[in-house]
């Protein structure tokens, strides 16, 4: 495949139009060849990820999390903002991110998470359509609710609100949602499902009487990535399309 026909694929899928302002999205480094035939997919560009895409032969690393949210100065491969993007560039190796564009994307991050819940009648949060909102088939309480949060994402969350209220209505961000706790609660959700949040998020949460389920932002985003490969693999076939080994959550339980 060519490069540009990626390109135009991803785009297909994640269209960069859907990209918040800040965001950094697309081609971020060209390889020095434009025949693509490996590509490995992970969620974020570090050191041990692209030592993977190096070692494994891969001509380009696509990622959810972009790098160069600020502008870079000088590239070093002992600073941590450019360490690996430079083992990258050594190699001729190319590195595309789809971030919030695949946060909103139709199948993007927040579908696939709506789909691991079970949620149905599936929509948009609004103001800005990153997030979704679905109804679970049958009211339960937030304590069992939260229980499935963790058997489904396969982690440990933390909570907001009452275990022995009852839900149904449920609002979905993966990543770093907390900052629209107040567009899931005018929404009229019961909970709001994401992947991290801030102290006075949750106060707020708590005010307004909207549950929430902190279940970690590398947890609430990795389940896009099978997904998106298998998506991925059925329009070009004739490219390799590996799910990384060596990418993990930085923060984890001991």
């Amino acid at each position: 495949m060519k490069l540009s026909t990626f390109c135009d694929l991803m785009e297909s899928l994640a269209p960069k139009a859907l990209a918040l302002s800040f965001d950094n999205v697309g081609l971020l480094i060209e390889p020095d060849h434009d025949e693509i035939r490996k590509v490995l997919v992970a969620l974020d560009l570090t050191i041990p990820v692209a030592k993977e895409a190096i070692d494994g032969g891969y001509d380009l690393l696509l990622t959810h999390h972009p790098i160069f949210f600020e502008p870079v100065k000088s590239v070093s491969p002992t600073r941590n903002e450019t360490a690996a993007a430079y083992m990258l560039i050594r190699h001729g190796i190319g590195h595309y991110a789809a971030h919030t564009n695949l946060d909103a994307a139709d199948g993007g991050v927040n579908d696939v998470l709506a789909e691991l819940l079970i949620l149905q009648d599936v929509q948009k949060l609004p103001p800005e359509n990153l997030g979704r909102i679905g109804m679970l088939s049958a009211p339960m309480t937030f304590r069992s609710f939260a229980a499935l949060c963790e058997q489904h994402l396969n982690t440990h969350g933390r909570f907001v609100g009452d275990p022995d209220r009852t839900v149904r209505t449920v609002a979905v961000i993966g990543g770093a949602g907390g900052s629209d706790t107040e567009f899931a609660a005018n929404a009229g959700c019961d909970v709001l499902v994401t992947g991290e949040m801030k102290h006075h998020e949750a106060l707020l949460a708590e005010h307004l009487g909207l549950c929430c389920c902190v279940m970690g932002h590398y947890e609430t985003e990795f389940p896009v990535l099978k997904p998106l490969i298998s998506r991925l693999q059925s329009v070009e076939n004739d490219v390799q399309y590996d799910l990384t080994h060596m990418g993990c959550a930085p923060l984890r339980s001991l």
